[in-house]
């Protein structure tokens, strides 16, 4: 995205630095509300009206009666008060209320943006805002699926809901650096290996989703065996080939131990060309993205070993946000250089 106009372009470059962290809050905001089972205490989805949280007790009890409809209160939750209820409530109002909010921060200044250079060169933000309004979709979409026949949503829902907020949040980071950093010339690694690793990472962020869907953090509390093997006693190793693997709990919890190994084994393999190769351009990111990598796997480790502690997990959460970010910085830089001669 080039911008000739440096009054313009400082503009830009700070709307999408508040976007990125305002994006950062609301994932986080988002995995403490399914750390709290709140996600399907709002029943309904109210694109206006539902702006305004209950503003008297009868708002409220109209609220609690819709959520003693759905089978996560008839079936696990049956003995909840009112004042429980409001805290469930309260997080999945404010993870809207903010999704909300994105819309609206994103459109008015995408707007004034285009007033003043013209769409052709804002195509790839609005691209960005097309992918916000259709996570405003998927994001229902993975609520109902919590409303009918199940005391929870579909991890497999949940997944891409999760996966589609990291890829937006990945754009809009890879919009701003477009603003802030120059091409340069450079030697650089084969272009597919950090390409490679973010997918890697992007896939364990799937695969945590679904640890996350299925509480499967909760059993196998030890580490670096699952139990008494390496392997889930519970399961045959067959099972780990069959498409039913990614609903069973030890199978999906093993399946996000070996890839954290599989990704820290790319990322030392990386480290050690770049290293190898002198590449000095690169020393600064790979550096930034082991420091996260490490922090990530401390941190899965702690949230496994006590049971996926709220604190501890979204803490993991939070990690994978600059674990993400690192990796689409040192991406950028290897993409956005030429090769030197």
């Amino acid at each position: 995205m080039y911008i000739e106009n440096i009054k313009l372009k400082n503009y830009i470059s700070f709307w999408l630095a508040s976007m990125f962290w305002i994006i950062s809050i609301m994932i986080i905001v988002g995995g403490l509300t399914r750390l709290t089972d709140s996600g399907l205490s709002i029943t309904e989805w109210q694109l206006f009206s539902g702006f305004l949280p209950p503003l008297n007790n009868e708002d409220w009890i109209e609220y609690f009666e819709l959520y003693k409809k759905i089978p996560e209160f008839t079936e696990q939750n049956y003995l909840m008060t009112m004042y429980e209820f409001k805290v469930i409530f309260w997080w999945e109002w404010a993870h809207r209320f903010l999704g909300r909010l994105i819309g609206i921060f994103f459109l008015l200044p995408l707007l004034f943006f285009t007033f003043k250079l013209g769409i052709k060169k804002l195509y790839n933000l609005y691209l960005i805002f097309i992918l916000i309004c259709f996570q405003g979709f998927i994001g229902w979409y993975m609520v109902s699926s919590g409303l009918v026949d199940r005391v929870d949503v579909s991890h497999f829902r949940l997944s891409i809901h999760l996966i589609i907020a990291f890829f937006i949040l990945s754009l809009i980071l890879w919009c701003y650096l477009s603003l802030k950093i120059k091409q340069n010339t450079y030697s650089k690694l084969n272009y597919y290996i950090p390409i490679f690793f973010l997918f890697f990472i992007f896939c364990q962020i799937v695969i945590g989703a679904f640890v996350s869907g299925m509480d499967a953090g909760q059993i196998y509390n030890s580490w670096p065996l699952m139990g008494s093997s390496y392997f889930p006693d519970d399961n045959n190793f067959i099972n780990l080939f069959k498409i039913s693997a990614f609903s069973d709990p030890s199978l999906v919890q093993f399946m996000h131990r070996n890839l954290a190994y599989l990704i820290l084994l790319f990322y030392l393999l990386m480290l050690i060309k770049i290293y190898r190769n002198n590449l000095k351009n690169l020393f600064l990111s790979i550096k930034i993205v082991g420091f996260f990598l490490f922090i990530q796997i401390l941190l899965g480790i702690f949230t496994l070993v006590y049971g996926a502690q709220i604190i501890l997990a979204s803490m993991h959460q939070i990690s994978s946000i600059f674990l993400v970010s690192s990796s689409v910085y040192l991406l950028y830089l290897n993409t956005n250089q030429q090769p030197s001669n």
